[in-house]
């Protein structure tokens, strides 16, 4: 591929030897040449080039302004600074501008300029890659502090309930979204869980469920429980939302092994789905406002359910049931039924891969076209 270069130079003497300059190298090119820095930031926002030849004095901008200029363009080609003899200072001041290199008129060479012109264009590629790196270090780290604030370690003090889940994020190329879950057990021996969903995406969402799976954890922990704890939610949620249109819906369970009784608050949320030896059916249960939605006068029922003595629950965000079935017409969402009927078809006796054979499934009925945050919450016991 030939080097497209952009020489930015108002005088034509000068503009001239650089011509015959790049003609005299082996250098595979196309040049561009503009007079002023507007010019070449007008080109470089329409074109793309792989380097910019740049006199340090146009007639719009003069010194390391013009550095600044066409960096202001938001370009990834190279730069290397044209000056006279008696500006051989200013170039070593350009490539602490930003600059890639410089070279002083006059004292340039054809094998001096191709060398040049090589040596920034892959200096430059280099400093893209380092600054993509970095950043990818960066969002990684604090991907994994959301992820450690979303997604914890269970807390099970013993065998008899086992706690699975799965998390997929709507936003392309993040990796976590605005959806939460969290399993602690209690001394008593009940273990509580939780699975919610904030309403919209994006870093405030997340941040958002962080800090509503912290309460929920710490509350549960203190012994709080029932409507008094999804009060002091609520109240959280209120305080550190950054907008009145954010609220959260959620499933909260407390699971007894020992009795086999399970008990339910669906707050604004769906109904789990009980997998046993028969099939998989939905909890039918109460159902109560969202969280933010009403704040203060929400109400949140409790519904009692008898358990069998071995079995599982999945509780989940709407991500997973509000996919299309591609097969069946754009319009035609998977749904609770839909659930259903892949879960009776799945039977895969380890939790974990019977999550993934499900998500699979739901994928691939949707065609990969996955918008919105899914997080899927499995509890066995026996």
């Amino acid at each position: 591929m030939p080097f497209r270069i952009l020489l930015v130079e108002d005088d034509d003497g000068d503009a001239l030897l650089v011509e015959e300059l790049l003609l005299d190298t082996d250098l595979r090119h196309s040049l561009v040449r503009r007079r002023t820095a507007a010019e070449a930031r007008r080109a470089l926002a329409g074109e793309v080039f792989d380097c910019v030849l740049l006199d340090l004095r146009l007639p719009d901008v003069s010194g390391l302004s013009t550095v600044a200029a066409v960096q202001d363009a938001d370009t990834d080609a190279a730069v290397i600074v044209l000056t006279g003899l008696a500006e051989s200072r200013a170039g070593v001041d350009a490539l602490a501008a930003g600059a890639q290199d410089y070279l002083v008129k006059g004292k340039v060479e054809p094998e001096l300029l191709q060398r040049a012109v090589r040596y920034a264009v892959q200096r430059k590629r280099a400093e893209r890659a380092s600054s993509a790196l970095q950043l990818g270090r960066l969002r990684a780290a604090e991907n994994a502090r959301l992820e450690r604030g979303l997604l914890p370690e269970p807390i099970l003090t013993s065998s008899s309930v086992t706690a699975t889940s799965r998390y997929f994020p709507g936003r392309a190329q993040a990796l976590l979204g605005g959806d939460f879950l969290d399993v602690v057990q209690t001394p008593d021996g009940i273990v509580h869980a939780i699975i919610g969903d904030v309403s919209g995406h994006g870093p405030d969402a997340a941040a958002l469920g962080v800090c509503l799976r912290i309460a929920w954890r710490t509350l549960t922990l203190g012994g709080h429980r029932g409507h008094e704890l999804l009060h002091l939610l609520e109240r959280i949620h209120i305080a550190e939302r950054t907008g009145n249109d954010l609220f959260a819906t959620c499933t909260v369970i407390a699971l007894d092994p020992e009795s086999a009784v399970m008990t339910l608050h669906l707050v604004g949320h769906h109904e789990p789905v009980l997998l046993t030896a028969e099939g998989a059916q939905v909890v039918p249960a109460a159902h109560g406002v969202a969280l933010g939605i009403v704040p203060g006068l929400g109400k949140w029922p409790a519904t009692t359910v008898p358990l069998p003595r071995t079995g599982a629950l999945i509780a989940y965000t709407d991500g997973l049931i509000e996919g299309y079935r591609a097969s069946e017409g754009a319009d035609a969402r998977l749904g609770v039924d839909g659930l259903l009927r892949i879960l009776e078809k799945t039977r895969e006796p380890d939790p974990g891969g019977h999550l993934n054979a499900v998500l699979d499934a739901v994928r691939s009925l949707n065609a990969e076209r996955h918008t919105d945050d899914l997080a899927v919450l499995r509890l066995d016991w026996s």
